[in-house]
């Protein structure tokens, strides 16, 4: 216990600067982002955001509570999607610094803190997540100044603080003041359990005034008290012990689809995964069991809002919602391989190069994902660049999400290219899936010219024709 208690003294003992591993953090996230950054990938449903149109997100104030991105849909300036990508993806770089920092309290920029930074940042849920950062700068904004603040201020005024950041952030994403806890935690001089239960009320009660708030707001603005969830999300809500346990298929497809992503698709990865953590945690509970608890604590809250989510709503939940849970397993790993490499050096070599396993590869993964966009990016531009040519009216046949490319970037949406023609040519296409009516009284001639997508000229103006369904 005796080197434990002198590696913990010396971690208290220093200070918190975050420059140097925040640099390390910045070159990352840009080098990965490389392929996505000049004209970044934006998923259909973030256009709003991105065009400051609050009209077009006002029904995402009810059936998610997004209260803060829709006063950020009302700024007057609109800034470019490259500017918000590149200004989104810092502060994720500026979170992974200062929770690296917090935890692992050396100075300046030393293995483990850079490390754990790295592994945070590489995040597959992140990466997912990213793609929605018109709509997200603003909530991912307060978890890095969330973050910054506990590199700078005292225990006690960051505790203070947390109610407020719980509430601003639960406006902005459901699952981003489950991030401030994790710096909550960590950021704690001393631990010990009365502080733990201390700090889990406080994180509980700001957790429900935030649920009440939103729901008070909806109730004073919509005249609904509660967030109703979206009929496209086809849920089953339980009311009785029935209706919950056929609810747990769907528990199931989360916890599935969390692994899976988390690991790229590549199974060997998943088992990986799961026995690092299982070693991890052997190594906490068995050297520091107390700092085992604080990460434990903050996994099983977060996980329990999910898992009654599921059962209650009958919802699954996307994978890009459990940033905290890689959170907290890099946090487990990093701090696991610290603590062995001063009671078996060997042991310790081995985590140590199995954290950096994880932190190159994903890397590389992430960067090849970012690649993925690229196809869809570069045929759309090219077929703006055509229909913009034209002054009639652009007719849009068939569904652009089903092109090669679009496949391959996971466009979830046709409305993806109806907002995609709108940002780069400014020109509002008529989709004939849903204006029949209208294309077919358009006139002319609609003919297929060779591979799809192809382009066709009629009297009027002209057709973008995508395979049909």
């Amino acid at each position: 216990m005796t080197a434990i208690g002198s590696i913990e003294e010396k971690r208290l003992a220093n200070g918190f600067g975050a420059g140097a591993v925040l640099w390390l953090c910045v070159a990352a996230i840009f080098a990965i982002s490389l392929p996505n950054i000049s004209d970044p990938m934006i998923r259909y449903d973030d256009y709003p955001a991105l065009f400051a149109d609050g009209d077009l997100f006002w029904e995402k104030t009810l059936n998610e509570g997004r209260w803060v991105n829709y006063i950020w849909h009302l700024r007057k300036v609109v800034t470019p999607a490259w500017l918000n990508f590149a200004i989104y993806q810092a502060l994720w770089a500026l979170f992974a610094a200062t929770l690296a920092t917090v935890v692992v309290r050396q100075k300046g920029l030393t293995f483990f803190k850079g490390t754990l930074a790295l592994l945070i940042l590489v995040s597959p849920s992140a990466l997912l997540i990213s793609l929605w950062f018109n709509t997200l700068l603003p909530g991912l904004g307060l978890v890095a100044i969330f973050g910054l603040l506990a590199c700078r201020v005292s225990n006690r005024t960051l505790n203070l603080l947390l109610p407020i950041f719980v509430v601003a952030t639960f406006m902005a994403y459901t699952t981003f003041p489950l991030l401030l806890l994790a710096v909550s935690l960590f950021r704690q001089d001393e631990r010990s359990i009365p502080k733990l239960i201390g700090l889990g009320a406080l994180f509980t009660v700001s957790f429900v005034v935030a649920i009440l708030l939103t729901y008070t707001i909806n109730w004073s603005v919509h005249g609904i008290f509660g967030v109703p969830l979206a009929e496209w999300r086809e849920a089953t809500p339980a009311h009785n012990l029935v209706e919950l346990r056929s609810n747990l298929p769907k528990l199931w497809e989360t916890g599935n689809a969390f692994i899976t992503k988390s690991s790229f698709g590549f199974y060997p990865a998943q088992v990986f995964h799961i026995a690092l953590m299982i070693g991890a945690t052997a190594v906490l509970v068995r050297y520091a069991p107390l700092e085992a608890l604080y990460i434990y604590a903050g996994l099983i809250a977060g996980v329990t809002l999910i898992v009654l989510q599921v059962l209650k709503l009958g919802v699954s939940i996307p994978a890009r919602a459990l940033i905290f849970v890689w959170v907290f397993y890099a946090i487990a790993v990093v701090r696991a391989a610290e603590i062995l490499t001063t009671k078996h050096a060997f042991a310790g070599r081995m985590a140590c190069n199995a954290a950096l396993l994880i932190v190159g590869s994903f890397l590389l993964q992430s960067y090849k994902q970012m690649n993925l966009y690229q196809g869809w990016q570069f045929e759309t531009r090219q077929i703006g660049q055509i229909i913009n040519s034209f002054e009639g009216p652009i007719l849009v046949k068939g569904h652009p999400m089903l092109t090669a490319s679009a496949i391959a970037a996971g466009v979830q949406s046709d409305l993806a290219f109806q907002f995609r023609m709108q940002h780069l040519v400014a020109r509002n296409v008529i989709m004939c899936a849903a204006n029949e009516a209208l294309c077919k009284d358009s006139g002319g001639t609609l003919e297929e010219l060779g591979p799809l997508p192809s382009i066709s000229e009629f009297e009027d103006g002209a057709a973008v024709h995508f395979p049909e369904k």
